[in-house]
């Protein structure tokens, strides 16, 4: 039970959608609408309502954005999630998930409230979406667990970030192999599970995941 009134800021591309979420939300009298701030200053929960057509570039940095250093939990009303992009999200620190063609002022109230008392809020049909693709996870880090390391759920494990560091320095296979005192079958297959785990579609796409996320 809020035993405060919940800030709310609302960020969303376009100056209509955005008003739209505020006009859902103004009135309601255990909402406070603010504009975005930096400081850290408020009192209370405080909640990030975000509107977002897909999960690209663009949003991503605006989650970042939002959640870096803040005791702040982000609301997401999204028109499409694919699976990478939903662990994504979650990772991120996305606390509820509402479609938008499902975001009623009663929907949006409700998410509200539970991602301020630290709750998550998915659609029943997403859950199952996040179920099995946290499985098929779980088999990728079994399977990269066979290179001789333990490889977390999300994120990097050093020897991961090892290989992939030597990787955007130009070295190849054999090189990283010589480097790491690895077999080049064992560099193949931690490569391999860090791509399988975190959806990258090759070394390039890795290499640029690390270096943006900042583990190199």
């Amino acid at each position: 039970m809020l035993t405060k009134r919940v800030t709310v800021t609302v960020h969303a591309s376009d100056p209509l959608s955005r008003a739209g979420l505020i006009s859902h939300l103004r009135h309601q009298p255990t909402v406070d609408v603010v504009p975005d701030q930096d400081d850290g200053s408020r009192d209370g929960p405080a909640v990030a309502v975000m509107l977002a057509e897909r999960i690209d570039e663009p949003t991503t940095a605006e989650l970042r954005r939002l959640l870096r250093g803040r005791d702040q939990r982000v609301v997401l009303v999204a028109r499409e999630l694919r699976e990478p992009d939903l662990l994504a999200v979650v990772e991120y620190g996305v606390r509820a998930i509402i479609w938008r063609h499902q975001a009623t002022e009663q929907r949006l109230l409700s998410a509200v409230h539970s991602a301020a008392r630290g709750e998550g809020e998915l659609p029943p049909d997403l859950v199952s979406r996040l179920l099995n693709q946290v499985g098929r996870l779980q088999r990728a880090t079994t399977a990269g667990a066979a290179t001789g390391g333990t490889a977390p759920l999300f994120g990097m494990a050093p020897r991961e970030v090892d290989v992939l560091r030597l990787l955007a320095e130009g070295l190849d296979t054999r090189q990283i192999s010589e480097k790491l005192a690895y077999s080049e079958r064992t560099v193949k297959n931690i490569l391999h599970a860090l791509m399988t785990r975190l959806q990258l579609t090759n070394r390039a796409h890795a290499v640029a995941y690390a270096l943006r996320e900042g583990y190199i």
